[in-house]
């Protein structure tokens, strides 16, 4: 099977890069600009994905197209305009093009974010009303729904926030909290929070392009077992061999203290849970090899 992939300069891309050559897939990958791709494979240079023109030589003869290419959430500066032309109006032409070009599947990289905010009081599952809170979230989502307008065979995978060797934003502040030598005072903290190793997320990416029949829906993509912050540094220190070294403390007086220290925000989003539940994706034959704690604990090994 040919694919074509865009984004694979990027966090995921280059991952996937690595990764589904091992699977027997053949990657062309669609770049912006001229650069060296770190596998061989056939590349074609398209232009600017916010303004798809012709793209039937990029796109002849692709079997499906995997679409990791965007805007990240965090991205400091950015516009809500900006979010909607590259997350949203480039996707969709994108998969217009695909489809021009008879590609039989359109493989979106969402986000988890497309569904809820930061937080969700229960554990969310692609039957929930969705209802993104950021610029990120709602250009997601509105990617979303422009596909399904289309008459082409798409999948979207709502990815909880990923993680793997070269990972960035709040895991790589996370990794450096667990690589300090100091106790810390998370084991009260009862939130949890669903994440997404990268072998899981390519192994879902390799079930929904084996998957029978057309799919048209999104997928929620996660690892087996949120966990608290506490659980979390706990799994990465135990990756470096060392004690976890996280203590209770009230929650009250670590609000108190992040409060004064003016970084109440971390304290609400380190409290509160965002669970994500991928019995849909499991049902289709996905089955995650790393759990979050082994994961984690292989990241701190890798990094």
């Amino acid at each position: 099977m040919l694919l074509a992939l865009t984004g694979g300069t990027g966090f995921i891309g280059q991952h996937l890069l690595r990764e589904l050559p091992k699977r027997g897939y053949r990657l062309r990958v669609l770049l912006r600009h001229p650069s060296a791709v770190p596998m061989e494979c056939a590349s074609a240079v398209i232009g600017d994905l916010a303004r798809p023109r012709n793209m039937s030589a990029a796109l002849e003869g692709v079997d499906a197209v995997i679409h990791s290419a965007g805007f990240t959430q965090g991205m400091s500066g950015i516009p809500e305009d900006d979010y909607r032309l590259l997350n949203t109006e480039a996707t969709i032409g994108l998969a217009r093009a695909a489809r021009r070009a008879g590609a039989k599947r359109f493989v979106f990289l969402s986000s988890i974010r497309a569904q809820c905010g930061p937080t969700a009081a229960t554990a969310l599952t692609e039957a929930d009303e969705a209802k993104p809170t950021d610029a990120y979230g709602r250009s997601k989502l509105a990617a979303e729904r422009g596909l399904a307008e289309l008459d082409l065979d798409w999948v979207s995978l709502r990815a909880a926030l990923v993680y793997g060797r070269g990972v960035r934003g709040n895991m790589a502040q996370l990794m450096r909290l667990a690589r300090s030598p100091f106790p810390l005072p998370l084991r009260s903290i009862r939130g949890r929070r669903s994440v997404l190793a990268l072998e899981n997320l390519s192994l879902a990416i390799d079930v929904l392009l084996k998957a029978p029949g057309a799919l048209r829906r999104p997928f929620i993509a996660a690892d087996a077992g949120a966990l608290t912050v506490g659980e979390m540094i706990a799994a990465m220190r135990y990756g470096l061999a060392r004690r976890r070294n996280v203590f209770p403390v009230p929650p009250v007086l670590l609000k108190i203290l992040l409060r004064s220290m003016g970084n109440e925000e971390i304290y609400r989003r380190l409290s509160g849970s965002l669970v994500a539940d991928p019995s849909a994706l499991m049902g289709l034959g996905w089955s995650p090899r790393l759990t979050t704690t082994d994961g984690l604990a292989r990241l701190m090994q890798e990094n």
